[in-house]
């Protein structure tokens, strides 16, 4: 990598590793000795997006792993959503712990990545003893499956909602088309510092498909180097967007497995952290606002001013404050 760029940004720094497990090839970046905690990234991103904080709480004190989610990077998964459910993406971290050698972990997650450590938490909360979740605000199950929803929403706006959009295999070959352009438009147009009306937009008219609703941006934001930039578009033209996406395929899926969970609270010390400057802000402030109903023990909630939907990119140093902060109570 070019001098000028922070050696952070620099993949080949980190300690790499690959295990068979749960069926799959599952890559993940190690860092640190003593507890572990699991850093679970979101759409679309990689182990990458925690790059600052890896190695920040390793100097804490703490075991950190970072995995590729299956069907992400390097990490194996068909493109189907019968193998990119909730069920195999927490079997993967049990099995993850496993070949680790470790029986207790806190869990942390962003987006997608949220919502794995939340059911993580349900699951096995034997194996999980704590969970933070940033930007997306997990709901407990939903009332009706999100097909549904997703229905009600169109026949609402006239518009499909981005995870509708999402199920098609327009969505794919759209996003595949030049993956370098999408990247950039997403994490700048789902970022704070994307303007008005080149911020996200999550409903999708019918002359429209997805790069529609994002921006291009001239120049990348000043916390998204080239060299990071680089290493992400290289790791999707591995495969494309196809099991990603799948993991969005996966909803009603994921609904139709969780009626086990239904009224399930987590026990769990917990943790949110978001963005004030999220564009999807406005659709999950209501879940914001109630948290504490199915997170009882919820230590603290916050919205970082001037900040979109990747706090740990973003906001890095404040997102490690918190989170040490965080750690050190449990």
């Amino acid at each position: 990598m070019p001098e000028q760029y922070p050696a952070v940004d620099d993949p080949r720094g980190f300690s790499h590793h690959q295990l068979q497990t749960n069926g799959i090839r599952l890559h993940y970046v190690e860092e640190g000795e003593g507890p572990l905690v699991i850093l679970l990234h979101g759409f679309p991103y990689l182990w990458y997006m925690w790059r600052h904080q890896i190695r920040a709480l390793a100097a804490g004190g703490y075991r950190v792993v970072a995995p590729d989610i299956r069907g992400f990077g390097q990490s194996e998964c068909p493109a189907e959503p019968e193998s990119c459910d909730m069920l195999h993406c927490v079997g993967d971290l049990v099995g993850l712990m496993r070949e680790l050698g470790e029986s207790s972990a806190v869990v942390i997650g962003h987006d997608l990545g949220a919502w794995v450590a939340y059911a993580a938490a349900q699951m096995r909360p034997d194996l999980f003893r704590a969970l933070a979740l940033l930007n997306t605000p997990v709901t407990p199950r939903e009332s009706r499956r999100p097909s549904e929803t997703w229905e009600m929403l169109a026949n609402k706006t006239g518009k499909r909602f981005y995870q509708e959009y999402f199920q098609q295999r327009e969505a794919v070959a759209v996003m595949d088309a030049d993956i370098g352009r999408t990247l950039r438009s997403i994490y700048y147009s789902i970022s704070g510092d994307a303007p008005g009306a080149e911020r996200w937009r999550l409903f999708i008219a019918r002359n429209e498909n997805f790069l529609d609703t994002v921006s291009d941006p001239a120049v990348l934001p000043s916390w998204l180097s080239r060299a990071a930039m680089d290493y992400y578009v290289g790791e999707y033209a591995r495969n494309g967007f196809a099991a990603p996406l799948s993991h969005y395929r996966a909803r009603d899926r994921n609904w139709e497995h969780s009626a086990f969970l239904e009224g399930l609270k987590v026990q769990q010390p917990s943790l949110f952290i978001g963005g004030a400057a999220d564009p999807a802000a406005e659709l999950f402030m209501p879940n914001y606002d109630k948290l504490e109903s199915h997170l009882p023990n919820l230590h603290k909630k916050v919205l970082l001013e001037g900040v979109g939907h990747s706090a740990a990119e973003e906001r890095p140093q404040v997102v490690n404050d918190l989170l040490l902060e965080f750690l050190a109570l449990l």
